[in-house]
């Protein structure tokens, strides 16, 4: 980091109020529950929780969003823990910087608020595999979320890990930790009470004390596959009239607590989706409902944030759905952290709701945002041009048979001759180029169940199979072998092709490509720079590009594509440095736009027809 940037972060880091004078010891306080009624220091507590994940938030912008939450009313913030971010690599573990989980959890507690942690193992969240690091599927029939032992002691390893970080925070030590969740909406995918039993057993294990809970559906399946009998459960539902929701719960449970684990004030999109929207007065009945009525709620999401980088992951209803990377939400507190008109719907119901004298601290200050003009990336080089020693296999692997968890990779084998016929992939996850001689002969996407293409070869060269990773589900039955890049075969006229290079492209080090000002076609990086005076965040536009990622001074903002609804990247200011930026693109297609500029709002628009396939989705 340069002097310049390194003055920048401290002067922002100022601003928000980082550097807090540290609290004296915390008294240890008891939280339980008797009854229908949760206890804080044995009188009847209604938790009004909002959900906020530390990875999804800058961390110069923690203190700042738990600000606005204590403003709006909360009293309690939850977040689940990320098993991927924190163990990328059997073993080697990460609590560094914005992964730093402990000191989340304690500027919560700085902050007045506390702490509903939700540690996994899987964690769904619209995230990569589920939270669940790629490397468990190098194993060719581990099984996830059951009782594959070495599942679990993979599991139990990472648990203990996090133990040694959050524990000493619960409530009974001291901290603001008051419950703890076992495992993540089971009930949806299972009903292995050994599964879960194990699980209960790891967090235990692991020195967490605390009151644990479990998280499903209301549907009676939901219920009687993810709970355990001395376990709490509560229930997760959308916006709207929750009756029906709690009298699902009644006949499963009476004389416990009643809790909305997750109240979906908002929504998440895939890609080739319309954005989606709830209506602040919606979301507002239903949280009125509840804490009318003594019960507590968990907003999710009360700040939703960015999926930066490859993390966003992916559903499969009728098909494969790949997420975008903005969690906006439809959140009270936008992608960029502001209030939105659901902030000030929500906070009056819960001043409504609120006891007597209770007094809400105000808004912090609003943050920057500004403007980018717009300018050219001039600079650029080709994909094919970057590639490192390849793979060598008769047959294609996969990704994490490689030890490669995000990115792409490239299946690339000399065609000896002429060829035509029909080229067959089985099956390419999640979306694939294709390239003959240089020449792109077209693309097959996973969303839309394509696996073959007509190709004409006139002479011997090169193909090309260019594989993006889209995103591992995370929900369901199929996040189990979601395993990505070529998972079996590839025939051309009906005879299988062997005989393949295999080249890793992660996409974690860019310090190696080489610009020039030369024209490219094909995939290739664009590179440009641009001048800021003042730090503050902005929204990058991608409009009029086709498909790819964008970094900003080797930060990973995330994944674009023409087919919308996400036409922006929201880039925070602590990644911006005053003077010179650079930015690098790397784009899949050929579209002429090679400009951008950065806006004060998020871009989203109605879904275009996909390029690939003529349809509207």
């Amino acid at each position: 980091m340069n002097r310049h940037s390194t003055l920048s972060l401290v002067l922002l880091t100022v601003l928000l109020g980082l550097f807090a004078a540290p609290l004296p010891a915390q008294p240890n306080h008891s939280f339980g529950w008797k009854g229908e009624q949760f206890l804080l220091d044995g009188k009847p507590f209604i938790i009004v929780s909002g959900e906020m994940h530390y990875p999804r938030v800058p961390r110069p912008y923690w203190r700042d969003r738990m600000r606005k939450a204590k403003a709006m009313g909360l009293n309690t913030i939850c977040t689940y823990v990320f098993w991927n971010l924190h163990e990328p690599k059997p073993g080697q573990f990460d609590f560094s910087d914005n992964l730093d989980v402990r000191a989340f959890v304690k500027t919560a507690q700085e902050e007045g608020l506390w702490v509903i942690v939700r540690p996994g193992p899987y964690i769904c969240t619209e995230w990569d595999f589920g939270g669940f690091p790629a490397w468990l599927l190098s194993t060719p029939d581990m099984k996830v979320r059951s009782t594959d032992s070495r599942y679990l002691q993979a599991a139990e390893s990472y648990m203990k890990r996090v133990g040694r970080e959050l524990a000493p925070l619960q409530v009974t030590r001291g901290g603001p930790i008051i419950m703890v969740q076992v495992e993540n909406e089971y009930g949806s995918f299972g009903k292995d009470k050994d599964y879960m039993n194990a699980v209960r057993k790891m967090i235990r294990d692991a020195g967490f004390d605390v009151t644990l809970y479990t998280s499903d559906g209301s549907q009676d399946r939901m219920l009687a596959g993810g709970t355990l009998l001395d376990l709490l459960s509560v229930i997760n539902f959308g916006a709207g009239d929750p009756s029906r929701e709690f009298a699902n719960f009644a006949r499963f449970r009476q004389n416990v607590p009643r809790m909305c684990g997750e109240y979906w004030v908002g929504w998440f999109d895939h890609w080739g989706e319309v954005h989606h929207k709830v209506a602040p007065e919606t979301a507002a009945k239903g949280l009125d409902w509840m804490l009318s009525r003594g019960i507590s709620a968990n907003l999710y999401m009360f700040h939703g944030g960015t999926s930066f980088g490859f993390m966003s992951g992916a559903n499969f209803g009728r098909a494969y759905e790949p997420d975008i990377s903005n969690y906006d939400y439809d959140s009270p507190l936008d992608e960029a952290g502001r209030p939105t008109a659901k902030y000030y719907t929500l906070r009056e119901v819960i001043k409504k709701n609120s006891p007597q004298g209770t007094i809400s601290p105000e808004l912090p200050a609003p943050l920057p945002v500004i403007e980018i003009p717009r300018f050219e990336l001039k600079e650029s080089a080709r994909l094919f041009e970057t590639l490192d020693k390849p793979v060598r296999s008769e047959r294609p692997q996969t990704m994490e048979a490689l030890g490669q968890s995000y990115g792409f990779i490239l299946y690339r084998k000399k065609l000896e001759g002429p060829a035509k016929g029909l080229l067959e992939i089985d099956e390419a996850r999640d979306y694939v180029s294709i390239y003959a001689g240089g020449k792109r002969l077209g693309v097959l996407d996973r969303r839309l169940n394509q696996k073959s293409l007509e190709v004409v070869v006139d002479s011997p060269m090169l193909l090309d199979i260019l594989v993006e990773n889209m995103g591992r589900i995370n929900f369901g039955p199929r996040l189990v072998d979601d395993r990505k890049g070529i998972t079996a075969k590839v025939a051309l006229a009906g005879r299988e092709l062997t005989g393949w290079e295999i080249y890793s492209l992660p996409m974690t080090d860019l310090t190696r490509l080489r610009f020039s000002t030369k024209p490219r076609s094909g995939p290739a990086f664009y590179r440009g720079t641009f001048a800021v005076n003042l730090l503050g965040d902005t929204f990058i536009d991608v409009r009029g590009w086709g498909k790819g990622i964008v970094w900003i001074n080797g930060h990973n903002l995330g994944r674009y594509w023409q087919i919308g609804p996400q036409q922006s990247l929201f880039l925070p200011a602590t990644w911006l440095k005053k003077g010179k930026n650079e930015i690098i693109v790397l784009d899949l297609e050929e579209r002429g736009d090679r400009s951008v500029q950065g806006l004060k709002e998020a871009v989203f628009d109605t879904p275009k027809s996909d390029a690939t396939s003529g349809r509207s989705n």
